[in-house]
């Protein structure tokens, strides 16, 4: 009886015993230096090769970590440009984002980790002291892509949708494998408009940031472009016009993208002239057959030039799409379609992007067409 009751007693305490909870790891990553070198670190003790990728590589790229006695494995890079950017490891071919670091970049399909690399004095891309603008997320049933998904809108400081004010719209796309948060997850948009706004560089404006994949993003996407048309035009604009204090007319909206999002903005923009006053692409896919496509606005340049205040074509010298985006702005320029071609240097990540976008935001919806 005794031994039935000692065991009794044991069972009891087992089971009111807390569950072991694994101790988080203390490692830190990323650790940012003063001079903007970081050193990256993550514990794989029974990892043969791990490596780290970051978007100011090169494409595809890894650069090999040391490890130590411990198993932890380093890197210190740098030093970076100010502003996100994001990386990855791989542990024995497996690509995977840092386990201590709770920033995440969310993807269509995978996902990595996002290092916070300040500027001195603060970029205009960071948050600084002064008003600020909302940014809401819309979700909708849609009947072109036949899903529910969401749109992001950012209204800038004071807009009150119970005040008469209407403000012009940009229409700012994302690139390939991002979602509709990418503009402002990374890209910082909102404070970029906040900063520009407070400086009195860019006119007050609405943002809105469609969700770009309007197919599987891991089937054809062959079709993508012309349902994202359709999905941008048939649903998402008359959503935002309804919803949201929009002023009336072409000259008020404007279209914006970067990478596949800038395909999809010189796609839509110069598809309909009859809605957009200005169109802009950073780092751009180039629709194809674009010589056949746009030929009646490269036949008539006097024509595309009075409905267009800006064309404007972005890309990085050591970026893959700079040859293409190049050779485009040279189309435009021999058939006397007026456009502005801005190559830097860069590769294709928002370091760049960022800085498209802070030039290209005080040309728009300018009457005079130019940054003040």
């Amino acid at each position: 009886m005794n031994l039935l009751l000692s065991l009794l007693i044991a069972v009891s305490t087992a089971l009111a015993a807390p569950a072991q909870v694994p101790r988080p790891d203390t490692l830190v990553s990323p650790e940012m230096q003063a001079d903007r070198r970081v050193t990256f670190r993550v514990r794989a003790p029974k990892a043969a090769e791990v490596g780290l990728g970051g978007d100011w590589m090169t494409p595809n790229t890894t650069q090999p970590m040391t490890r130590d006695g411990q198993g932890v494995w380093s890197l210190t890079v740098g030093p970076l440009e100010p502003g996100l950017a994001i990386y990855a490891f791989t542990i024995d071919g497996v690509t995977t984002p840092d386990p201590v670091n709770p920033r995440i970049k969310l993807r269509a399909r995978t996902s990595a980790s996002l290092v916070d690399v300040p500027g001195n004095p603060p970029e205009l891309w960071e948050a600084r002291d002064g008003p600020h603008g909302s940014v809401e997320v819309n979700w909708h049933k849609s009947s072109v892509t036949g899903d529910t998904r969401a749109y992001h809108v950012y209204t800038p400081p004071g807009y009150d949708p119970a005040r008469r004010t209407r403000y012009p719209v940009l229409f700012l796309l994302h690139g390939n494998n991002d979602t509709a948060s990418g503009w402002t997850d990374v890209g910082k948009a909102n404070f970029i408009f906040d900063n520009l706004i407070a400086e009195k560089r860019a006119v007050p404006m609405i943002v809105v940031m469609p969700w770009g994949h309007a197919l599987p993003y891991t089937g054809p996407q062959s079709n993508n472009t012309a349902l994202v048309e359709r999905y941008l035009v048939d649903e998402v604009m008359p959503l935002v016009e309804k919803n949201y204090r929009v002023a009336g007319g072409r000259e008020n909206r404007a279209i914006v993208g970067l990478s596949m999002g800038g395909g999809h903005a010189l796609h839509i923009g110069l598809s309909h002239l009859d809605r957009f006053s200005a169109v802009a692409a950073f780092s751009s896919a180039i629709p194809p057959n674009f010589e056949t496509r746009f030929q009646p606005l490269l036949d008539d340049p006097q024509g595309t030039n009075k409905k267009l205040k800006l064309l404007w074509i972005g890309c990085g010298r050591q970026d893959g799409a700079f040859e293409r985006n190049q050779k485009l702005s040279e189309l435009l320029t021999t058939r006397g379609v007026r456009n502005t071609f801005h190559p830097t240097e860069g590769l294709h990540n928002f370091a760049i992007w960022r800085k498209y976008l802070v030039e290209v935001a005080p040309l728009l919806f300018r009457k005079d067409g130019k940054a003040h």
